[in-house]
């Protein structure tokens, strides 16, 4: 059975329809990412799926029980790092986890919690000192203390340098291997890419793409760039091409054929082709195509609060 499970999710917030008749399941160990412009709707989504809100129409179960009638039993199994939390910021990082570890059933000791997030040389460290990267790896922390068969992580990443955050990325992978289900949104679409072998893209309370991950991304075109010889006129090459300024752009099913094509009629010809670079789609391919489907404003395809007026903080 599903890790988690959602069918026909709906959620309004007056007549604003923030989640409308989703449905997506997603296995024991996967990682699932759960993407979207600002307002999609994957904040309300988190918050119905870890029992912060009562859906209004259909029906959800996380690892088989009701995030609404059996919340005891979801809050004790499962990890939640949410957008933003509240530490008191004279406490040292350390000893924030000990006092949260009072309120977690069989809670990992604090030193193997922050040693997974990366904050043993923070332990004595005040709150108020850290950085805003080191206040997410602390939510990571209390987020992983429980040791949760399902794990939330909402924006996890968040102004973390690049080295902490590949950090986090293979704790999430190894979390995955041994069998917790893992739900991520962030805004960082390398980072998607990267860790997720499922996703679901939703625009406006609705799930427009789904599905795997690496299949997705195979039904997209590729592309090959290239810088045009200044002999060369775009009519000449082999390939039908977009040329912006020097730069000729040919999209291809299969780009690595497109490429050898290109350098074949090339070198029959003497020239070399520069700057050559052949690319399989990329989830920010996909997100600028639907941002065109869509009529989505290209600056605005991060994650964050899906209801009016609220500044992107998912707890209820």
């Amino acid at each position: 059975m599903p890790a988690i499970q959602v069918n026909h999710l709906g959620k309004s917030y007056g007549r604003f329809q923030a989640v409308n008749d989703i449905s997506f399941e997603v296995e024991a160990g996967t990682v699932f990412a759960l993407l979207g412009r600002n307002g999609a709707g994957k904040t309300t989504t988190i918050e119905l799926l870890t029992g912060f809100q009562k859906p209004d129409t259909g029906t959800v179960r996380v690892l088989r029980l009701d995030p609404i009638r059996d919340r005891a039993q979801v809050r004790g199994n499962v990890g939640i790092m949410l957008q933003e939390a509240g530490f008191f910021p004279e406490l040292t990082a350390g000893h924030t986890v000990e006092i949260w570890r009072d309120f977690t059933p069989a809670a990992r000791p604090a030193s193997e919690a922050l040693e997974l997030a990366g904050l043993t040389a923070k332990e004595k460290t005040k709150v108020r000192q850290l950085s805003g990267g080191e206040k997410r790896r602390l939510d990571l922390a209390l987020a992983l203390l429980g040791r949760p068969d399902g794990l939330f992580l909402d924006e996890p990443t968040t102004g973390m340098d690049p080295e902490a955050r590949r950090n986090i990325w293979q704790v999430v992978r190894d979390l995955a291997a041994r069998g917790t289900t893992v739900l991520l949104t962030t805004h960082y679409l390398e980072e998607a890419q990267q860790l997720a072998t499922k996703l679901a893209i939703m625009d406006r309370g609705e799930i427009v793409i789904g599905g795997d991950m690496a299949e997705t991304l195979a039904a997209r075109v590729g592309r090959v760039s290239f810088e045009l010889p200044s002999v060369i006129r775009p009519g000449e090459l082999p390939l039908p091409a977009t040329v912006r300024g020097s730069l000729a752009v040919v999209q291809a099913a299969d780009p690595d054929l497109a490429a050898q094509t290109l350098l074949s009629w090339a070198s029959e010809r003497g020239l070399r082709l520069r700057r050559l670079e052949a690319r399989t789609a990329s989830l920010e391919d996909l997100f600028l195509e639907l941002a065109q489907s869509y009529e989505i404003p290209q600056n605005d395809v991060s994650a964050g609060s899906d209801r009016p007026g609220r500044s992107g903080d998912a707890r209820a």
